[in-house]
């Protein structure tokens, strides 16, 4: 199980690694990571997960995080409609980007930093991801093409940069003038 002392930090040099093609066939150790990764975004957003293992709420995961310099990463999001992305990704490749840049309003956040941070990071409006996807009940791999948009591009867009080494904290500005907002929030802190 992973727990929050298992992930490495801003500064690491793991981080800041492009991370390696993942071999095929899955090895045994790719797959228990895989799971544990998935499993460890599930469990950080179940309230009694959190308060019993002093979990960060996540949606994404990458094996660069838990100091494993492999192209895969885990995410676990639901989108503003109500439709879950659950995924345990390996070698991903964008295949696609839009033109249009968008953010989350008020910045992104990261397991592996743990100071506040200002300012906002672009990224782009809708993506397409080809991958294989590692179906940890019936221990398959297989082939997926994701057509991302809004704030679930941009978890798989986070995720896809720390298997490049590059951290949100890199690309920060106070402000995109061209850039829209990937949702809004209301003075209660609601989005809407």
């Amino acid at each position: 199980m992973i727990l929050m002392k298992n992930i490495i930090r801003e500064g690491h040099k793991t981080l800041e690694t492009v991370a390696k093609e993942v071999k095929l066939p899955l090895s045994p150790a790719d797959k228990k990571l895989l799971k544990e990764m998935l499993e460890f975004v599930m469990n950080s957003q179940d309230d009694e997960m959190v308060e019993k293992y002093d979990l960060r709420p996540a949606v994404g995961i990458a094996a660069p995080q838990v100091n494993v310099s492999k192209r895969m990463f885990a995410a676990h999001v639901t989108d503003f409609d109500g439709i879950q992305y659950s995924y345990a990704l390996v070698n991903p490749v964008l295949k696609y980007k839009s033109k249009e840049i968008i953010y989350v309003p008020g910045g992104e956040g990261c397991l592996s930093v743990d100071r506040p941070t200002e300012g906002i990071t672009p990224r782009y409006k809708s993506v397409t991801f080809e991958a294989l996807s590692y179906d940890i009940i019936s221990d398959q791999l297989i082939p997926v093409e994701l057509h991302l948009e809004g704030y679930v591009g941009i978890v798989f867009q986070h995720e896809f940069d720390h298997i490049n080494g590059i951290m949100f904290t890199t690309k920060l500005f106070a402000e995109l003038p061209f850039a829209e907002p990937a949702f809004h929030i209301s003075e209660e802190n609601d989005i809407i």
